[in-house]
This record gives structure tokens, sequence and C-alpha cells, in this order.
């Protein structure tokens, strides 16, 4: 039987502890893209933690770094800092962007270099000292 957005809310109103149980939740086309995303990000922050923050998959290295979810009809990458977005809104331009936030589609994905450059401003900015939190 195939999952359903209906049955990812359920799955994640269980509330999830991992980043695996998180995509088991998720339809495949989001589990697809979204393990996609997760790979870049691993790759481009290897020294990161994985965790579930606010319900979602995030990362941390030195305070928040970035986060991802999925949605009824879209992918989100939560950058988590609205400076990071403000600096790269040319590299953002075709994408659906929020105060820290871009959307996606399974079928449009985001560049891996773009995730890479975002990833690694975030880095940067947590290690120059902005951070939700001190410490990993």
């Amino acid at each position: 039987m195939r999952k359903t957005i209906s049955d990812a809310k359920a799955v994640k109103a269980a509330r999830v502890n991992t980043i695996d149980d998180y995509l088991a939740s998720v339809p495949s086309e989001f589990r697809t893209a979204l393990g996609k995303l997760r790979k870049t990000i691993r790759a481009a922050a290897p020294k990161a933690i994985e965790v579930i923050s606010y319900q979602i998959p995030a990362y941390k290295h030195r305070g928040l770094l970035v986060g991802f979810a999925a949605a009824k009809n879209h992918c989100t990458f939560h950058i988590m800092s609205v400076k990071v977005t403000n600096e790269h809104a040319a590299d953002l331009k075709g994408y659906k962007i929020g105060r820290a936030s871009i959307r996606f589609t399974p079928d449009k994905q985001l560049p891996a270099a773009l995730i890479t450059k975002l990833v690694k401003a975030r880095i940067a900015e947590n290690e120059a000292g902005r951070s939700y939190r001190n410490g990993n």
C-alpha cells in the first residue's frame, strides 16, 4: 500500500526519533528527493550531527545548521538563516523562498552545488558565533 501525506502526518504526529524514521514516513517521491538532499548535506557538513528538531530532520554544528521537511505539495530546505538566504538571493532565483527556506518539488530538486554552497555558508556563520545555541 502506498503511503500518503495523511499517513506521513500520522507517523510524524507519533514523534519520529531519527531521520530514517522521518523519511520512512513520507511518500516515496518525497523520500527520494529528501534522501538526495540528506546525502548532499552530509557530504558538505561531515562533522554535523543529525537530529530531529521541531519534528523535522535537522543538522547541528555549533548550533542548528540546516534542516528539511516534506509538505503536502513540496519539500522544504530550511537554511535557518535570513542573512544567508539574502546573501545568496541571486542563486535562489527561480525557487520559491521564505525568509530562511527554499521550497522545491521532487521533480525540480535543488542542485547539489547550491545545497553545498548554502550549507558551507551556514557552517561559516555558526563558526563565527551566530547560532541558535552554543555547542553541537
